[in-house]
């Protein structure tokens, strides 16, 4: 049973109305919730910590996301619990609470936007606002069997959302239903509609889908059938996409450790791609939060301290070379998938783990679920999380990836891909029982 009728999904409540207009809105109807990052005028921006609450006054304007949400006709009805100062794809929150998982409530629902996960996966709301800088839309999406975006690079105005690291801070969004990730996306990044465009190759790592835990089989062979049966099978490719990115990004090679290529199964190419990816992150969080951080001294939950103070100690060594890396990747991963070529990985490496568990278990699960989360970090690629149904009564979860500013493109897609998806989930789970 649930603790309470909302999850612990909702830090406070209080709704803020659309603005009227005399044409017809595109999220008319619509309700929605609010990470506790955006900036909402007369509430304290929170950053899922009371001390950063209690040290800080009330916003004196609201994010430009969540006035377009508002401008689009939708209503919003409260912020979201959110991992303390955005640094867990956990979720769990030791002093507001960790939010429920609604399909699985002895399991973590993903952070850091956990709170606007849940709402959307208990059906609170329609859809929600969360943040992804690591993975803190994607990693919850998969946890809650929802379908979770993050935009391109730079497509989405993070004005009023408190940094994290700003090289890979994204505003992201939740949703059940296909249709409304795509109105929202439309509303967010300003695009007209547009009529789909056939994708040109779906890419299938298999190296990637030997991070997951759950069958490869179980993961691809949904979404494959669906695509041979819109596109044609012709389109299907598979590929190794470490060797791919190790050949193609270069200045990885400083981040490539012989500690990387013993661990119980590992990508080294990927595994270095996350490890640039959290050096820069940390670099980035100390110059926005470590003044802050050495003043307050803020009580942290574990995981969440000694990541903040490792952050702190970090010193500017080799972040110019993480600059490198980024431009590299975009790069490779642009000529790979060229205009309308979509990437399919697993979006984290497994189902959501268990809540409180042992902490060397999780940081070897996380380590791997890094891995597959960077790749889009570092390019700046706009990513899907696209639920699968359940496998073993847990949720299942695919992405996919286009390339730097095919946000349109990649919303149409999933939402043509979603009856015939539905479908082959109905058969692969028959088959599982």
């Amino acid at each position: 049973m649930a603790r309470d009728p909302d999850y612990g999904a909702f830090m406070e409540k209080f709704v803020l109305q659309p603005e009227f207009s005399p044409h017809k809105l595109p999220l008319k109807g619509l309700t929605f919730a609010v990470k506790d990052i955006f900036d909402v005028d007369g509430y304290v921006t929170g950053f899922g910590n009371p001390d950063w609450a209690r040290t800080h006054s009330s916003a004196t304007s609201t994010a430009p996301a969540v006035l377009a949400m508002l401008q689009g006709g939708a209503t919003s009805v409260g912020k979201t619990v959110m991992d303390e100062m955005a640094y867990s794809i956990n979720g769990e929150n030791k002093h507001y609470g960790t939010p429920m998982n609604p399909y699985a409530l002895d399991r973590v629902p993903g952070g850091s936007s956990s709170g606007s996960a849940v709402a959307v996966g208990a059906k609170l709301v329609d859809f929600s606002l969360g943040t992804d800088t690591g993975g803190s839309v994607r990693a919850p999406a998969s946890y809650c069997g929802i379908f979770g975006f993050r935009p391109s690079h730079g497509a989405v105005s993070t004005t009023g959302v408190i940094p994290m690291a700003q090289s890979f801070d994204t505003v992201g969004w939740f949703a059940r239903d296909p249709t409304i990730l795509n109105r929202v996306g439309r509303v967010l990044l300003q695009l007209p509609d547009m009529h789909l465009v056939k994708p040109s190759q779906f890419i299938i790592p298999e190296d990637c889908f030997q991070l997951s835990s759950i069958p490869s089989d179980r993961i691809t062979q949904v979404l494959v059938k669906s695509v041979e049966k819109l596109f044609g099978g012709n389109i299907v490719k598979h590929a190794i996409l470490g060797d791919y990115v190790k050949d193609k990004v270069p200045s990885l090679k400083h981040f490539i450790s012989e500690e990387n290529k013993d661990q119980e199964y590992t990508i080294p190419s990927l595994a270095a791609l996350s490890s640039a990816m959290r050096l820069l992150q940390r670099y980035e969080f100390k110059n926005n939060h470590g003044e802050w951080v050495t003043t307050v001294k803020p009580d942290l939950g574990p995981g969440i301290l000694e990541r903040v103070w490792e952050a702190v100690r970090t010193t500017a060594e080799n972040i110019d070379v993480c600059q490198s890396v980024k431009t590299e990747l975009r790069a490779a991963l642009t000529d790979l998938l060229g205009d309308y070529g979509i990437l399919v990985i697993p979006t984290v490496s497994g189902p959501p783990p268990k809540l409180k568990m042992d902490p060397t278990k999780l940081e070897s699960f996380r380590a791997r679920a890094f891995s597959l989360l960077s790749i889009a970090g570092v390019s700046g690629f706009c990513q899907v999380s696209v639920p699968l149904g359940l496998y073993d009564n847990l949720p299942v979860a695919v992405s996919l990836l286009a390339k730097h500013g095919s946000d349109g493109f990649l919303l149409n897609l999933v939402e043509t891909l979603h009856n015939t998806i539905k479908k082959e989930i109905e058969t692969a789970e028959k088959i599982s029982c």
